[in-house]
C-alpha cells in the first residue's frame, strides 16, 4: 500500500490520549537551517542575545529566535518561524514551538533577509504578520543586495501595517523603546535614555575583562601597600 507524504506526516504528529481523544504533536523544526550564511546567523543570534540581556530584569517579555509558532490550533500548515521576536505580557520560561491560541501575538517581528527569503518577508510574512495583528514589523538585508533600502520598518495602525520612514538610517521602535539603527555594516540597538547602543556579547565580554584587570591592579596595590606597613 502506498502512503503518502501527508499520511505519514499525519501519523507521526497526532499521539493517543488516555481518554481516546487524540492530541496534536506540533514539531520543534520545520527541516529548513537558521539561516542562509555566516552573517544571517551571527546577527541573529547577536541581537538575540543583546535583547535578551536588555530585557533580562523584565519579567513579562520573552524574546525568541526561529521558533516554530503555531498561529492555528490544529493546522500544522499554519506556521511560521520567524527570525526574532519579542513577545511583552508572557512568560520567561523556555519553550519548544509557540502556540498563538496559549500566548499572544508577537509585539515585534525582525526578518534577516537574504537571497531565498527576501520576496517572502515583503509579501507573504508581511500579510500574515499584519493579520495577527503584530506592532512592529521590522525587514534588515545584512548584505544590502535584494532590498532597495538595508533597513524597512513597518509599524500596525488601524489593524494596516504602514511603512515608517527611516530618518538618518534609523527608526524608534515603541514597543521596545529602542532606536533601530542602520550602520552601514550591520544593525544595532540604541538607548534614547542612555543615549548608548545596547552593548553587543562581544562589548560586554571585553568590559568584564577590563574590570577583572582593573580589580588584579588593585589587589596588587593594596598587597604591596601591606607589605610596606
Amino acid at each position: 500500500m502506498n502512503v503518502t507524504v501527508g499520511e505519514k506526516i499525519e501519523t507521526l504528529v497526532t499521539l493517543p490520549k488516555t481518554n481516546g481523544k487524540r492530541e496534536i504533536f506540533y514539531p520543534e523544526s520545520d527541516g529548513k537551517p537558521m539561516a542562509e550564511t555566516d552573517v544571517h546567523i551571527t546577527l541573529i543570534a547577536d541581537l538575540l542575545k543583546i535583547l535578551r540581556n536588555f530585557f533580562g530584569q523584565t519579567n513579562d517579555v520573552k524574546v525568541l529566535a526561529d521558533i516554530m509558532f503555531y498561529y492555528e490550533e490544529g493546522n500544522l500548515q499554519k506556521s511560521v518561524a520567524p527570525d526574532l521576536m519579542v513577545v511583552r505580557g508572557v512568560g520567561k520560561h523556555s519553550r519548544r514551538t509557540f502556540k498563538l491560541w496559549e500566548e499572544k501575538t508577537p509585539d515585534v517581528i525582525f526578518e534577516i533577509s537574504s537571497r531565498g527569503t527576501w520576496k517572502e518577508d515583503l509579501q507573504k510574512k508581511y500579510f500574515l504578520y499584519q493579520e495577527l495583528g503584530v506592532k512592529e514589523y521590522y525587514i534588515f538585508d545584512p548584505e544590502y543586495d535584494y532590498l532597495e533600502n538595508g533597513l524597512i520598518a513597518y509599524h500596525l495602525k488601524d489593524s494596516e501595517f504602514q511603512e515608517v520612514e527611516v530618518i538618518k538610517n534609523g527608526i524608534f521602535s515603541p514597543a521596545l523603546n529602542l532606536e533601530i539603527v542602520d550602520t552601514g555594516e550591520t544593525l544595532r540597538l540604541f538607548n534614547p535614555e542612555t543615549r548608548s547602543f545596547l552593548p553587543t556579547m562581544e562589548e560586554l565580554e571585553d568590559k568584564t575583562k577590563d574590570l577583572e584587570s582593573e580589580n588584579e591592579k588593585l589587589k596588587a596595590e593594596l598587597a604591596k601597600l601591606k607589605r610596606q606597613k
